[in-house]
């Protein structure tokens, strides 16, 4: 059966992988499971921070003020909501 998983090492500085170990403890999980979560974690934020400043590119190019996205949102959602 195959793996649902892919293997890559990763080298830290002694002190960061203390602070790992000392962390895995604490919230009893694997190495891999920490810094699995760490991981998407980090680029669940990368992201979201792109997407974030696409909007705003987007806001500042089509001339909407970040006063104006809360009750454009929410006209949006009015008009297109599909629940009866």
């Amino acid at each position: 059966m195959p793996r649902n998983t892919k293997t890559i090492t990763v080298s830290l500085p002694p002190d960061l992988s203390k602070r790992v170990d000392s962390a895995v403890l604490q919230v009893q999980k694997t190495r891999s499971e920490f810094v699995r979560e760490a991981l998407i974690r980090h680029l669940d934020y990368f992201e979201w921070k792109n997407l974030l400043e696409y909007g705003e590119g987007t806001a500042r190019a089509e001339g909407i003020s970040a006063d104006e996205v809360d009750r454009l949102i929410a006209e949006y959602r009015v008009e297109f909501d599909p629940s009866p």
